[in-house]
């Protein structure tokens, strides 16, 4: 019954996705609801209740909400905490080259104007190339820096721009004639994501794009200077695709601290699957050895009850009470869109854990 599920699966995304054998931030070409902003508690319980198989999702109490909590098109999210507002950002959809929305609980969402409505000079204007935001600060919220994929002209391969704003809604105005950063000998550069130390140095990671090209996929680690708008140094490669699981790649690099290791997590295999999911590596120094424990992949397809086909694009947010929380997409295969889900990280000793994936009721953060 398991393979069947699955087939059936594959074959809806496979009739809506574009170019699956492709890396996973590769927009699909499927639609999106366009109403704003998102009241997450209808969605939840908009559905009828089916006459048979999984249990009916249960009305979210006051203090509780379901996933998912944006239900459109909205795959990478990446998410910022600007005082007391949530900032989420997202790869091309409904003629947004970055997709932005604002919240004050992370669970109901606003939706907002196209963070970066304005091309770099060094990219194809094609729609649907611009992929993987990751947006910082790095100066206590004077500024704000948005690292972005999109098509380099000069070598036909996806890189990584450099855009700024003094708002974290942007819009974002590039900061770059080139681009930032791009490997046109490795299959490019893409899945741009930010870190900085307890020390204050400031450093960018990303995956080389490989799997474009049939060559390995690393994701790499390397220093930038104050304002985030120059690199430092020499890039270290951190890990590569070297898991049954993970298939031929791994990708969208999110570096987290936590009692004083270094947690690398990523997401892995076709993003167009259920065979895509999010794992993890640990290490003792930022540049490593991280080594990934057998206990793998951390967030997965949950193939019993569809609460989340292909859970991946993850990134992580504490809350108003310090609580950790994972941000990620997954498929919805009744519209062939990945939508947004959140879930409770926490840690079971020096092990994350992710409480989920879940679309039941559960605790607000």
């Amino acid at each position: 019954m398991i393979r069947r599920v699955r087939f059936v699966w594959l074959v809806v995304l496979l009739l809506a996705a574009c170019n699956t054998g492709q890396q996973a931030s590769q927009p699909t070409a499927a639609g999106a609801p366009s109403a704003a902003p998102i009241a997450q508690a209808a969605t939840a319980t908009s559905a009828p209740a089916p006459t048979s198989g999984p249990t009916p999702i249960p009305t979210p109490g006051p203090d509780e909400f379901a996933n998912p909590i944006i239900d459109r098109d909205f795959p990478d999210p990446d998410v910022l905490k600007v005082g007391d507002v949530y900032y989420a950002y997202a790869t091309n959809s409904a003629g947004k080259n970055i997709q932005t929305a604002k919240s004050t609980d992370l669970v109901t969402w606003e939706l907002l104007d196209d963070a970066l409505p304005l091309q770099p000079a060094w990219a194809a204007l094609n729609f649907g190339l611009i992929w993987a935001p990751e947006v910082t600060s790095w100066d206590d919220g004077k500024t704000f820096t948005m690292y972005f994929t999109a098509r380099d002209t000069a070598s036909n391969k996806q890189c990584i721009g450099v855009a700024t704003s003094d708002k974290p809604e942007g819009p974002f105005k590039p900061a770059e004639e080139k681009a930032f950063i791009c490997q046109p000998d490795q299959g490019g550069s893409i899945d741009a994501s930010s870190f900085k130390d307890e020390d204050g140095s400031q450093y960018v990671l990303w995956k080389n794009d490989g799997n474009c090209c049939g060559q390995d996929t690393w994701l790499y680690l390397q220093k930038v200077v104050t304002d985030g708008l120059r690199l430092e140094g020499e890039p270290a490669r951190l890990i590569k695709q070297d898991q049954a699981w993970e298939g031929n790649l791994i990708e969208a690099p999110t570096l987290w601290k936590h009692n004083s290791k270094y947690y690398l997590f990523y997401s892995a295999n076709n993003y167009a699957g259920v065979d895509y999911a999010t794992g993890y590596a640990v290490a003792d120094t930022i540049t490593g050895p991280y080594t990934k424990p057998l206990r793998q992949p951390v967030l997965a397809t949950d193939m019993q009850t569809a609460a989340a086909l292909g859970p991946g694009g993850q990134d992580i947010v504490i809350d108003k009470d310090g609580d950790t929380w994972m941000l990620y997409h997954s498929w919805d295969p009744s519209v062939s869109y990945r939508r947004v889900m959140l879930d409770e990280l926490v840690w079971e000793g020096e092990t994350p854990v992710v409480k989920g994936p879940d679309k039941l009721a559960q605790p607000r953060p």
